[in-house]
């Protein structure tokens, strides 16, 4: 099997995407999984070299198709778009949101034109963009925008365990007022979906949706979310096909999945999820974007910009970032 191009839009120039992008393209174990290109510019990955005491030749060039793909080189289509002159590392700026969106606009051109197999993020910086006045608060919204994608489905991986998120960034009551039949029911089917495209098989899709409640309400007894709420969507999945279980008591149910006797949890917020991912191993942990119409992996940490131009920050989550997105990438394009 050829290995596949990955597109590594470089962030926020001020964080520490450049950081751990260099650290990363210093292993070769990546290019023994991938062909990684750079989306981003020669001057900031010179910088960050610097500080970072790695020692890489940049290969700029303007399509894919020109790279070398070696350790040893970073391939990199530059857009000359920082000054560094002017650059403040670990500061909010409109030119650096300015930045990361047009390198994250340039992956996504490629990825819907087949020039590269998959998209490795990393962090952006909220306030940065609204400073540039990008019409885009992170970096789903731009994808759900540049794609005319609706409503992206979020799945973490981290060792053997999968997680998808019935809901995303909402306060927690309004989560549970999202919690019904209709969603559960959908959500089961865009999870078996995306898992299918992962290459998971059908024998092996078995999803676990996560209760709510403690001991998912054991019978009514500490609520009625399950049986009113969860319950009949599980059940109505089921009849459309999907091999979907629960609701499982959120306090066992990721350990369960770790284990392997589940395909993935549909976890029914943001936190129940999150911390399940991060507490087994948080550096580990990778965002995946589905129902786009390429594959997107992303670091699950921010720009640090308490840490940026430091020389410290630590390249495992982007490394793994890089690496799932190899591991997917063919299969998700068949």
């Amino acid at each position: 099997m050829s290995k596949q191009i990955i597109a590594i839009p470089l962030g926020d120039p001020a964080g520490i995407g450049p950081e751990i992008t260099v650290k990363s393209l210093e292993k070769q174990e990546i290019y023994d999984v991938c062909k990684p290109l750079v989306i981003g510019d020669k001057s900031t990955l010179k910088n960050a070299m610097e500080f970072s005491n790695v020692d890489l030749e940049i290969n700029s060039i303007e399509s894919p198709e020109k790279g070398l793909y070696q350790q040893g080189t970073i391939d990199c289509i530059s857009l000359d778009n920082v000054d560094s002159s002017k650059l403040q590392i670990g500061e909010v700026s409109a030119s650096s949101g300015k930045a990361a969106f047009e390198y994250i606009e340039t992956a996504i051109n490629l990825a819907m034109e087949n020039q590269v197999g998959a998209i490795a993020t990393t962090p952006i910086n909220k306030e940065s963009l609204q400073a540039a006045e990008v019409p885009y608060i992170g970096h789903t919204e731009m994808l759900e925008g540049l794609t005319d994608t609706q409503d992206p489905l979020t799945m973490f991986e981290v060792r053997s365990m999968r997680i998808f998120f019935l809901t995303r960034h909402v306060s927690l009551k309004q989560a549970i007022d999202q919690i019904n039949p209709e969603r559960v029911h959908n959500y089961l089917v865009r999870c078996d979906e995306a898992l299918d495209k992962l290459g998971v098989s059908k024998a092996d899709r078995t999803i676990a949706v996560a209760g709510l409640n403690p001991h998912a309400s054991e019978n009514g007894l500490f609520g009625n979310e399950e049986a009113e709420g969860i319950i009949p969507g599980i059940e109505s999945a089921k009849e459309s096909g999907v091999d979907a279980v629960g609701p499982v008591p959120a306090d066992s149910v990721f350990h369960h999945a770790l284990n392997g006797k589940y395909a993935a949890v549909l976890s029914l917020y943001h936190d129940q999820g999150h911390i399940a991912a991060k507490m087994t191993d948080f550096e580990k942990t990778v965002s995946i974007t589905n129902g786009l119409p390429f594959l997107r992996t992303s670091v699950d940490h921010g720009t640090a910009f308490d840490i940026a131009g430091k020389g410290i920050a630590s390249s495992v989550s982007m490394e793994e970032c890089i690496k799932l997105a190899a591991k997917y990438s063919e299969t998700f394009r068949k």
